[in-house]
């Protein structure tokens, strides 16, 4: 079930980097944010799903352990903070096809969102 839960992470992850890489200018200078949001959604969107159907299953294993887990905890902030993000002020930014400032801060604060979930899940086992 990790496996899958990864897979999906990797997915939305993925494609969302993309993105925040197009809009930094470090990736794709010749195509747009707005264009390339468009063609990664549907992936996104589906990584999400898969990682929003199998954490719940990982949950279950031990929901006491993870309850009471810092990292955890942190790990479900950020990743409530990362998904209402991208779905708003990161959406509207790519969609305006903006090159400036204002894309590579928003670009950057996706990245830091993102990030802080992957480490969140990664020290999980450690504390």
């Amino acid at each position: 079930m990790e496996i899958i839960h990864i897979t999906g992470f990797a997915f939305s992850f993925g494609t969302i980097t993309i993105v925040d890489l197009r809009m930094l200018g470090l990736a794709l200078p010749k195509q747009s944010s707005s264009q390339l949001l468009k063609d990664m959604a549907p992936w996104t969107l589906i990584g999400i799903v898969i990682m929003l159907m199998s954490g719940p299953i990982i949950f279950s294993s031990d929901p006491f352990m993870y309850l009471a887990n810092g990292s955890f905890q942190f790990k479900m902030v950020a990743l409530a903070l990362a998904i209402i993000y991208n779905y708003t002020i990161h959406r509207k930014v790519a969609m305006s096809n903006a090159d400036n400032g204002t894309s590579k801060l928003v670009a950057a604060i996706s990245l830091l969102l993102w990030v802080s979930v992957v480490f969140a899940g990664l020290f999980i086992a450690f504390v």
